[in-house]
């Protein structure tokens, strides 16, 4: 497969030159010149067994059948069961990976898919990543002593929960955190800075992990299609997804555009409404970041927007067609965790819950009542003190939570400048 800019303004080029390159020379995102189609799984079939379906149709021209296999077999372990959780209301459970959130499936799936290029390459990457929440943890752990590579995880001091920070702050061995005086918008902004410096491939040869990295964002279609192995097929489907940086949403709509069936998306975000405000005005207008308690969508300046405006070619009126706006306040957040839980006693994380919103106000807007599913996209636990303040009770920690408090953390503070993140990548 090849892969284009979506600048429009760099050759096309592989998948290796594309998952080692991160953003294209001329400043716009890889985006595959043609996406397959892909025959929806069959009913039941595991998640394991659809992925490895899904990364055959796009990956085996450049991966051998059997190194394909080992990686989605290693790196894709768990399930992803889909929930019920009132009539007509669907949560698919993306956090039951080492790290408790979504960006398990593609964090892993690209370590190991980076170290199959790397050691024919024979040479060691620096995987330097942005976080604002549940990305810095995914990837520290996908990429936790594995050989040639050294992981930089800049994150926004102060703005990420204790639980999220501690995941990837507390490893150590070839993991090291980098705590940012600003902004999640500030820490992208020093990562895309620093792909853009010549200097840079002098000192350490860079690796993008965020979803910027095809290699990260391809991997989570899978679980758009695993959807269509557990809900029959017929009725009208409304997927909402929690959006901060867009590339799960992204990744929904490139699924679409493969057969995945799908009637409509939601764009699902908190008060950081860039996409929700274009889609209802036409206007497209960045801003900086609000912090909110579903902490990691807050984005002012969405990377992946570039993507998803190739793929309509720029028009707003297709875009629409296919997705619908939602904005929501922490006090809604918060409401709809404390309400769904009183009524079903399912417990919802603060992202999640902008989901389940999305969901409903969705399903509002369709003649035909479809079934509407959301995606949780991080174990209520990681945010233990919102949902605790929601319903008024306590919860308890998972294993993998549990044990991170007991380890303690290393990180270096750095002001919000690009300078004091290339001299610490100098050697």
């Amino acid at each position: 497969m090849r892969f284009l800019s979506t600048g429009g303004e760099a050759p096309a080029v592989s998948l290796e030159e594309a998952l080692f390159a991160g953003p294209a020379p001329d400043g716009g995102l890889y985006v595959p010149e043609t996406l397959p189609r892909i025959q929806p799984p069959a009913a039941g079939a595991s998640f394991t067994d659809t992925a490895l379906s899904v990364a055959r149709a796009l990956f085996e021209e450049d991966v051998p059948r059997e190194a394909l296999e080992e990686i989605v077999r290693d790196g894709l372990d768990f399930e992803i069961p889909l929930v019920p959780v009132e009539e007509g209301v669907y949560s698919l459970e993306l956090f039951h990976g080492p790290t408790l959130a979504f960006k398990d499936v593609g964090a892993r799936f690209m370590a190991r898919l980076l170290l199959h290029f790397l050691r024919r390459r024979g040479r060691d990457v620096t995987v330097l990543v942005a976080t604002s929440g549940d990305t810095g943890s995914a990837v520290a752990s996908a990429f936790y002593r594995l050989e040639g590579t050294r992981v930089v995880v800049l994150f926004p001091r102060g703005k990420v929960s204790a639980l999220q920070q501690k995941l990837f702050t507390t490893l150590g061995g070839n993991v090291s955190a980098l705590g940012v005086e600003g902004t999640f918008d500030d820490c992208q902004r020093m990562v895309k800075q620093a792909f853009a410096d010549r200097d840079i491939p002098a000192i350490r040869s860079l690796v993008s992990a965020n979803s910027i990295n095809v290699g990260r964002l391809l991997p989570q279609t899978f679980y758009y299609f695993h959807i269509s192995s557990r809900i029959e097929s017929g009725a009208p489907l409304l997927v909402a997804t929690p959006s901060g940086n867009f590339g799960n949403l992204t990744a929904g709509l490139f699924a679409k555009r493969m057969g995945f069936r799908a009637d409509r998306f939601v764009a699902a975000t908190n008060v950081n409404d860039v996409v929700p405000e274009y889609l209802a005005g036409g206007t497209y207008r960045p801003r900086p970041s609000v912090a909110t308690l579903s902490n990691a969508m807050d984005v002012g300046d969405p990377s992946n927007w570039a993507r998803i405006q190739w793929l309509y070619r720029g028009s707003l009126e297709e875009i629409r067609r296919d997705l619908l706006g939602s904005a929501h306040t922490d006090e809604e957040t918060l409401g709809a965790m404390r309400d769904l839980y009183r009524r079903t006693g399912y417990l919802l994380d603060p992202h999640s819950a902008v989901a389940y919103l999305g969901a409903l106000h969705g399903m509002t807007t369709q003649r035909n009542r479809p079934t509407a599913l959301f995606l949780s996209t991080a174990h209520p636990a990681k945010f233990q003190e919102t949902v605790e303040r929601a319903i008024e009770s306590k919860i308890e920690l998972p294993p993998a939570l549990a044990q991170a408090l007991d380890r303690p953390e290393r990180f270096l503070p750095i002001p919000a400048e690009y300078g004091a993140l290339k001299e610490y990548l100098s050697p």
